[in-house]
């Protein structure tokens, strides 16, 4: 450096420049913590997925893989307690072309016979268990999303042909519009008045895994919707998606509760009803609390919602709990509780049924 004195020449002594420990008696538990961590840091690109090639081959996956549509895969995770996370229709068709197996020192997934449909994110986690609780190990997770082309296919078919988006002012909504083949080109059109809506990047993107994302959706962005697809080939038209804009009521449950009779005499039936108000797209637990609970009284309870329309394009969805009881005795006499919850907290109201 500039400046400095030069420094003598003399011969360096074996060692010299090695960094001496400060107590070589203790063993540095910290720092294999702080290793560690920051291993585990670089971990989370590191996938444990693998899928089986021929011969006993195997590759680790990147991020999106392409097969053709009918093809089978086998994915392997090591470790001895995995989880498993890939298209949901496959558990709700209870498709018997999937098999999930726990092997010794690895998860096995096998699809056979894909299709289209297929087409999803596939992804794998080892489990850390204490006991009865479990909690997922973030640094030892794969993940991969596979697109089973198909030319018939361009779009991954769903098992309607029109669908409800909510509009939702404070969050992201997604037109699942998702292609099999990763290079088609997707536009998105209203129908009416028909046009081609603009794809800014910004307020509205693409995103060849989710579909078309509204960023701040607005109410004029409600109507029907419909995406296009174009791959070495004719263009194909993708379901409609009819998006509503919410009305979002802010806080926990808008609860309230009312009986059939706030008198009931011996045999008489008894409903007592908890209604909700909110977002469409939310759901909302009920839990009771009734005069004959300790004592083990039997009571019918039925949960349900529906949607309706506001008018100017808003919806909200009315749930409900309806708990009936049969040949009113008098223990039943007294308050009947109802704890309504959702994502931002819970709403407790409660009416008197009082005997004659």
């Amino acid at each position: 450096v500039i400046g400095q004195p030069a420094r003598s020449k003399r011969p360096k002594e074996p060692g010299e420049n090695k960094i001496k420990p400060i107590n070589k008696k203790i063993k540095p538990k910290t720092l294999k913590m702080k290793e560690r961590e920051s291993a585990d840091s670089s971990l989370k690109s590191q996938s444990i997925l693998t899928q089986v090639m021929d011969r006993g081959r195997f590759q680790k996956l990147a991020a999106t893989l392409s097969l053709s549509a009918g093809q089978s895969i086998e994915l392997r995770c090591k470790g001895s307690n995995v989880t498993w996370n890939y298209p949901s229709y496959l558990d709700t068709f209870k498709d018997s072309r999937l098999s999930i197996k726990q092997l010794d020192r690895y998860g096995q997934l096998i699809l056979t016979n894909s299709t289209a449909a297929d087409t999803g994110e596939y992804s794998c986690w080892l489990q850390l268990c204490n006991g009865n609780k479990c909690r997922k190990d973030e640094t030892k997770t794969g993940s991969t999303y596979i697109f089973f082309t198909d030319k018939e296919e361009l779009f991954v078919p769903t098992p309607s042909y029109f669908e409800i988006i909510y509009l939702n002012p404070e969050k992201p909504a997604v037109i699942p519009c998702r292609v099999t083949t990763p290079s088609a080109k997707v536009t998105l059109h209203r129908e009416f008045p028909a046009e081609e809506i603009e794809t800014d990047g910004t307020d509205i993107i693409y995103d060849v895994k989710k579909g078309f994302v509204y960023q701040h959706p607005t109410s004029d962005h409600k109507g029907i919707v419909y995406c296009k697809a174009e791959s070495q080939g004719a263009p194909q038209i993708s379901i409609k998606y009819h998006l509503l804009y919410v009305e979002v009521p802010k806080g926990p449950p808008s609860t309230t509760i009312a009986a059939s009779s706030n008198r009931a005499g011996v045999g008489d039936s008894v409903h007592v009803t908890c209604t909700v108000l909110g977002e469409p797209d939310v759901d909302v637990n009920f839990r009771w609390r009734y005069p004959g609970q300790e004592s083990e009284r039997p009571v019918i309870i039925q949960n349900f919602w529906r949607l309706i329309n506001r008018g100017t394009g808003h919806t909200t969805r009315i749930s409900k709990s309806i708990l009936v009881v049969e040949d009113f005795e008098a223990r039943d006499a007294g308050n009947y509780i109802c704890i309504a919850q959702n994502l931002q907290g819970e709403t407790t109201v409660a009416t008197e049924v009082e005997l004659k």
